[in-house]
């Protein structure tokens, strides 16, 4: 006689995780000097990030970042990147230029090197990275590694825009080299507003 096997217990499904709710933290920055308005364009080298109350991963591209040097300038002047990321820095001039950083977060030296593609160093901690050239002393670059992959810089008007921020509590920043870093603790929900004045020195 065959023996039957009792019929498998059938778990009841389970519910679909509710879908993330995204927001859009946007916003415009006003300037101002000695309490006198400034050009909008002045904007552009802030930095405006985001940081949720809750952990979220940081996305770390394959390819470097690029900071150029150009006509004896660093550009960008001032470039965000998550942390973990590269830099390279060509040198398109015809002369030789220097990279370095002494910054405790980031100490390095790429040498003395001409026209190339240049050498790439990887940041991997958080922290404002002065790098300079020790040929020409008045260049200057800001490299921001930041800890949270919500970052972005204004447009020539002072607009930025952060987009899929997860809904709920954190910090708003803006950082520029000339002003005091600014703050705001706030909820970031399905389409945020924020006008941002800031006093550069």
């Amino acid at each position: 006689t065959p023996v039957s096997l009792p019929a498998p217990a059938i778990s009841p499904p389970k519910p679909a995780p509710a879908p993330a709710v995204l927001g859009v933290i946007r916003g415009q920055l006003a300037l101002t000097s000695g309490g006198r308005p400034l050009r909008a364009e002045e904007a552009v080298d802030a930095v405006v990030y985001w940081r949720p109350q809750a952990t979220v991963a940081v996305v770390v591209p394959d390819a470097p970042y690029v900071i150029s040097t150009e006509r004896k300038t660093f550009i960008p002047r001032v470039l965000p990147i998550p942390v973990g990321a590269s830099v390279r820095f060509p040198n398109m001039d015809p002369i030789l230029h220097n990279v370095f950083s002494s910054a405790k977060e980031a100490t390095f030296d790429l040498g003395l090197y001409g026209r190339s593609e240049g050498e790439a160093h990887r940041f991997t901690q958080p922290g404002v990275i002065r790098v300079y050239c020790n040929v020409h002393h008045a260049m200057v670059a800001h490299v921001l590694v930041m800890d949270t992959p919500f970052f972005t810089k204004p447009d020539a008007q002072g607009r930025f825009r952060l987009a899929n921020v997860p809904a709920g509590p954190g910090e708003l920043f803006v950082w520029h080299e000339r002003a005091q870093l600014w703050r705001r603790t706030m909820e970031a929900g399905a389409d945020a507003d924020v006008s941002i004045p800031l006093e550069l020195s």
